[in-house]
């Protein structure tokens, strides 16, 4: 079975009201959050199954994969870029763990959105 996005782009374009994905990169772009969402909740997503979950819980994921996919979008090159911090002329640059950035099993995420990500209660680290 293909593993598919918790977002398809119709939700993406007409329920989230997102237009920051161009239409050709959109369904991979959704596709490439759902599963960094599922690291980020320890596969427990897929394991249950996400019909199995609460309606709040499904809203919410929705949510959190339309952020992270213009966030990921948005800043591709950052994210993409094997250097943490560079500096130029005195004007510096660093990506990582800072105070607005979450970062965990190498996916980089805003903090609030990984807060909001986290009251579904998958994110714990204690096993269930």
């Amino acid at each position: 079975m293909a593993y598919r996005s918790y977002v398809t782009p119709d939700y993406y374009t007409d329920t989230y009201d997102g237009s920051v994905i161009p239409e050709d990169e959109l369904e991979r772009a959704l596709k490439q959050a759902s599963r960094h969402i599922d690291s980020l909740t320890y596969n427990r997503i897929v394991g249950r199954g996400f019909s199995s979950l609460t309606e709040y819980q499904q809203e919410i994921i929705r949510e959190v994969v339309c952020m992270q996919a213009d966030f990921e979008v948005e800043n591709a090159d950052e994210i993409n870029s094997i250097l943490s911090s560079y500096s130029i002329n005195g004007v510096s640059a660093q990506f990582g763990s800072s105070w607005n950035i979450f970062m965990d099993k190498g996916v980089a995420m805003k903090r609030d959105v990984y807060a909001l990500l986290s009251q579904t209660g998958l994110c714990c680290r204690l096993a269930r």
